[in-house]
């Protein structure tokens, strides 16, 4: 069986299950897998023939080892990818595959609707109960709450920047009731997930069993290599044919997965980390030095307005060094494996906007704004890097554009349609807190006065 380490190395190695109950290691860390099982290229081609639940039960399976049985990880795999995923060539050698068919129509749903059946598996074997804290910077609350929506053992706090999220994605996390609760405060994402991270590590709150469903949590990030493996059996004819993919980044997990997919086996010629304007990452490529975006910029693609990606902390750990939770780097990784198979991007919200509307005169076609970031960075690495115009590239859209309806009509001047997962919630009751969270202090009365 496949152990964790924290990515901060001051506490034990866990296994799978423990893991993902406690989404957070005790030292602050996240956890990484000691090893990654290895897909042959026989078994990467045989993905061709493969629906994505079949896909799922593959790579799943090698990671999660004994720890469900196999008949109730097929269960839980198929009840959770339960919609489309589209691969479509738009032109040339680039593809895009849309990542927004689920019930919250985002990407997140991949790992929020798996994870909480995971979870939901593993209380009912223990016979206890949690407290999933997770913070949002506006897709992962609405994929969260509505994957975890009326489960018996398990309560759901969201905390999002009431300014920064559009008011769909507020609605979605907001007009559901029963276990969920989601709390706007008036700060960035990073605010959030600062609170979210020290609860967690809080002695006080130990009583509480808190749990993340956040990337922070392995069993988030895992579901996400899915989409790696599908989109490249979907699109490639050759063996060993290499891929390049550009992956809209805000807090890494997106990017970690396909990293892990690498790993595993899956022939990339390059990932593109294509962020917006908070462009930590890319300017650590560039200098080796790492400076997190203090406060996070508020671009249109908001939810990756993050200045300090958690699982950047797993992304170093794989090239062979270590950054604490404060962005402190404690051994630098391999910087050369890191830039060679890595390039980053930042996108200014102005170049995200031409982007929009070229693509829609172009193709008639509409591309939300992290999409958006995500076509322009692989645009920028086709004209700085025509050698590899021979590749194939999958670009991601995360997000309905619909959710986005305000830039999209200001740009192309066309409402995007509305899914119905979407139309359902327009009319819905709210339930909004009336508590102000301001602080950590004020988060901690909160938790113990509703769930003590």
């Amino acid at each position: 069986m496949i152990k964790f380490h924290s990515t901060n190395r001051n506490t034990k190695d866990v296994d799978f299950k423990t893991a993902i109950l406690r989404g957070q290691a005790l030292d602050k860390g996240l956890y990484m897998l000691n090893e990654i099982p290895k897909l042959s290229l026989v078994e990467i081609q045989d993905l061709k023939s493969k629906t994505i639940t079949e896909i799922g039960f593959d790579i799943l399976s090698k990671i999660i080892g004994t720890s469900i049985p196999e008949n109730k990880l097929t269960e839980i795999i198929t009840d959770a990818l339960n919609f489309e995923v589209p691969v479509e060539q738009i032109d040339g050698n680039d593809y895009i595959c849309y990542l927004d068919r689920g019930p919250t129509c985002s990407f997140k749903d991949f790992g929020a609707r798996i994870l909480a059946r995971m979870m939901e598996y593993f209380l009912e074997l223990e016979n206890r109960d949690i407290i999933i804290l997770t913070a949002t910077s506006g897709d992962t609350g609405g994929a969260v709450a509505h994957a975890f929506h009326k489960m018996k053992r398990i309560n759901v706090v969201v905390l999002y920047p009431r300014e920064e999220i559009s008011e769909l994605q507020r609605k979605q996390m907001t007009t559901l009731g029963k276990n969920v609760l989601a709390i706007g405060i008036h700060g960035k994402f990073d605010d959030c997930q600062r609170l979210v991270k020290m609860a967690f590590a809080d002695p006080d709150l130990k009583h509480l069993n808190l749990s993340s469903a956040n990337s922070i949590n392995f069993g988030r990030l895992l579901p996400q290599t899915l989409y790696y493996f599908w989109s490249y059996s979907r699109i490639t004819n050759k063996n060993n044919e290499q891929v390049i993919f550009s992956v809209p980044s805000g807090n890494f997990g997106n990017l970690m997965g396909g990293l892990i997919a690498h790993e595993m086996g899956l022939p990339v010629k390059k990932f593109i980390a294509a962020v917006n304007e908070n462009n930590e990452f890319p300017r650590f490529l560039e200098t080796g030095i790492y400076e997190k975006v203090e406060p996070s910029k508020n671009c249109i693609s908001n939810a990756m307005n993050v200045g300090h990606p958690s699982n950047l902390a797993r992304v170093i750990d794989l090239y062979g060094g270590e950054i604490d939770e404060l962005g402190n780097i404690k051994n630098m990784p391999d910087m050369e494996k890191l830039r060679r198979e890595i390039i980053s991007y930042s996108i200014s919200d102005e170049l995200t906007k031409e982007t929009i509307k070229n693509f829609y005169i172009k193709y008639e076609k509409i591309l939300e704004p992290h999409g958006a970031v995500g076509w322009a960075a692989l645009r920028k690495y086709r004209h700085t890097n025509p050698q590899d115009n021979i590749y194939k590239a999958v670009s991601f859209e995360t997000a309905d554009p619909a959710k986005f309806p305000e830039e999209i009509i200001s740009l192309i001047k066309i409402y995007p349609k509305m899914p119905i997962s979407l139309k359902s919630i327009q009319e819905k009751e709210e339930h909004i807190v009336s508590e102000k969270i301001s602080s950590y202090e004020d988060f901690k009365k909160f938790l113990k006065k509703n769930y003590s």
